[in-house]
């Protein structure tokens, strides 16, 4: 994968403006995530825990596919607390960086006004794309 930044363009801050994946792997689907555990319970109702939880759920499932978060061309979060998410950012970045390290996909941030598993606050969906073994 490579990471596209268009000439003269500040460079984005914890996201990437596109992302070109060669068609040598496969294409991994993972649907929207929320921030439950296994047994499909909330143990938060808060952004910070649920985002950690839905990542990780994300990184699980691709897991599955043999992938690794380096794999993530794209992600999109869908979230229905913008006030909570925006109190919680600082919070976000340690997270982020301990189970994705310094790798930043293509993503997206919808706010949303609700999401179907309540009282689930955010929601992630990915697509990587995970070499051939």
């Amino acid at each position: 994968m490579r990471t596209l930044l268009p000439a003269g363009w500040a460079p984005p801050i914890g996201y990437a403006n596109g992302i070109e994946a060669d068609g040598s792997g496969r294409i991994v689907f993972v649907s929207g995530q929320v921030g439950w555990n296994a047994q499909q319970q909330f143990e938060s109702e808060d952004i910070a825990p649920q985002f950690e939880q839905a990542l990780g759920n994300v990184l699980a499932v691709l897991a599955e596919a043999g992938g690794r978060a380096e794999h993530i061309c794209r992600l999109t979060a869908y979230c229905c607390d913008k006030p909570g998410y925006l109190a919680a950012r600082a919070e976000l970045g340690p997270i982020w960086r301990r189970l994705m390290g310094r790798h930043y996909p293509a993503m997206s941030m919808i706010f949303v006004s609700d999401l179907l598993d309540h009282p689930g606050k955010i929601e992630l969906e990915a697509t990587a794309v995970v070499p051939r073994p």
